[in-house]
Formats: C-alpha cells, structure tokens, sequence
C-alpha cells in the first residue's frame, strides 16, 4: 500500500479519507481505531470520517460490521435453537445469544425456567423468528448477550424487515416509533429495522399469548401499501447515505406521496427525496 507523503501541517477537520493519507504529523495527537503511526505521523488505515475527540484521532470507516455495546436495542433473526439458548443472527462478527433464563414468559410469571419450559422453546422462538432485544453484556469469546425481560420485547409479527448499514443508525432515547401514517418502525442499531403495522401495546398486554404468537394479525390491502412505502423509503435513505431517525422516514415518506411506491427506488426518484428529506433536516437543524 502506498503512503501519503506527510505534509508538513494537516488540519484534522472532518473529513473523508482513503487508506494510506496522512492525517496528522502533530505529536499531541494520539492515533484511535482505523489508524496507524509510521515516521511519526499518523495514516488513515481504513477509507471512511476522520473524527477527532479532544487529542485522540480515529478514523470511523464508511461501511462495517456492527459492534454491540451494552444497552443497544437491536432486532434479530433466530437461527438455532440450542440447549437453554438461542442463536440470534444480529448483523456481526457473530451470532448473539438469547439465554431462556432472559425471556419473559407468557403472561409475565416471573419463576426459575424449568425443565419444562427447556422442552417448549420452539414455542417461544423457533429457527427464522425475528425478535426484538437489548443487548444486556458480553460473553467471554465476544458474543452478544441479549435479553427480553420487557413487555415492549419479543417477538416480531405483521410487517417486513429492511437492512440498512448500521452506522446509519444513530442510538437514541427510543428505537420504537408509531408513524403518523399508521405504522410501527423498530429501528435496530445493528442494521436490522422492522417495519410492521400498528397493533395497541394495550392488546397484546390483555392477551399475553399475542407475546409469542405466530400468526399475523389481519392486514388490508391499504395496510400493506403504507407498510411497502416505509420500507422503500427506509432503503432509498440507505441508499444515498441518509442518517435513519423517525424524521427523516417521516419526511421522506411525506416527499414520496407523489410518486407510486414502485417507482420509488429508481434512481432519478430516489435522489429526489434524499435530497428532500436532507434540506429539511437542515432546515429543521
């Protein structure tokens, strides 16, 4: 790989850098994650924003992995059923793990998880459910533990999933947001969001077999059409590198009304709206 020649000043503003450019040659400054020091001057060793946070320099590459901390709210997809655990596919280096001693069971009992209750885990989570979880501490070998103990957690019905980079999701107070149009988006920071129709938390309180239920509930043509517009609005903003808040799906879902919803991912129309949806966050900023 080629090496920058270091120049005799470089401001450390943010900006985007590719492998192998210098970003400071100051001795003050402390090389972070994403970078090396070679002649007493700090390279960018990934392409992606140089951030600087008081004296330390990092580079925050453009496109990874996601990289759990405690306290995130992520959605998931079961892909084993193991003893007393789940494999949980959370868009990382690894699968998490969803203990049985950390979910809720139906109707809110709170006791130790019996034999029993080990014999009916494909009842709670089978292969291929999404589920909804924080992320609660780490396993020695790196993995994620996740937890349920939540009635706003679990599993996951009535709506479609959308992929999107996780750094595209900023972690906030509330990952969980009823649309005006009607809709529930979960946004998970691991990527992962959950677009679904709008079901009363009261509901599924009243009835706690709805927690671990399989089926959907019934969904109208109208219904869906809202649903298939959210989620081409959520790629389209993952598209053209556009932060994922309850705002900005708000606004671009507002921008995309002119247009049907299968027109909404082509090019010219995709660009349109993401830069609609970013002059009116500047705007509101």
């Amino acid at each position: 790989m080629e090496i920058d020649e270091a120049p005799q000043k470089v401001d450390i503003a943010a900006r985007i850098v590719t492998p192998g450019t210098a970003i400071t040659n100051d001795p003050a400054f402390m090389r972070g994650h994403g970078t090396f020091s070679e002649h007493d001057t700090i390279y960018s060793s990934v392409a992606g924003v140089v951030e600087r946070i008081n004296k330390l320099v990092s580079v925050r590459p453009l496109k990874q992995r996601y990289g759990g901390e405690i306290g995130d709210i992520i959605v998931g997809r079961i892909t084993e059923v193991a003893s007393k655990r789940w494999r949980v596919d959370v868009n990382s280096r690894q699968d998490g793990v969803l203990l049985l001693s950390s979910i809720n069971l139906p109707g809110g009992i709170q006791r130790r998880k019996s034999e029993s209750d080990e014999l009916q885990m494909r009842t709670f989570f089978a292969e291929g459910d999404l589920v909804f979880a924080e992320v609660q501490s780490y396993f020695a070998d790196g993995a994620l533990s996740l937890h349920t103990r939540s009635i706003q957690y679990g599993k996951l019905r009535n709506g479609t999933l959308v992929t999107a980079f996780p750094q595209l999701v900023p972690r906030s107070r509330s990952h969980f947001h009823t649309l005006p149009c009607g809709v529930d988006v979960v946004l998970g920071v691991n990527g992962y969001i959950w677009v679904s129709k709008h079901v009363p938390a009261s509901k599924v309180e009243a009835n706690a077999e709805l927690i671990y239920s399989d089926k959907n509930e019934p969904i109208s043509d109208d219904e869906r059409e809202v649903i298939a517009r959210v989620a081409n609005c959520i790629q389209l903003l993952n598209r053209l590198y556009v932060k994922i808040t309850d705002t900005s799906i708000i606004f671009a879902y507002e921008a995309s009304l002119a247009h049907s919803v299968k027109d909404l991912l082509t090019h010219d129309v995709a660009v349109e709206l993401a830069q609609n949806v970013m002059a009116r966050l500047e705007q509101q900023a």
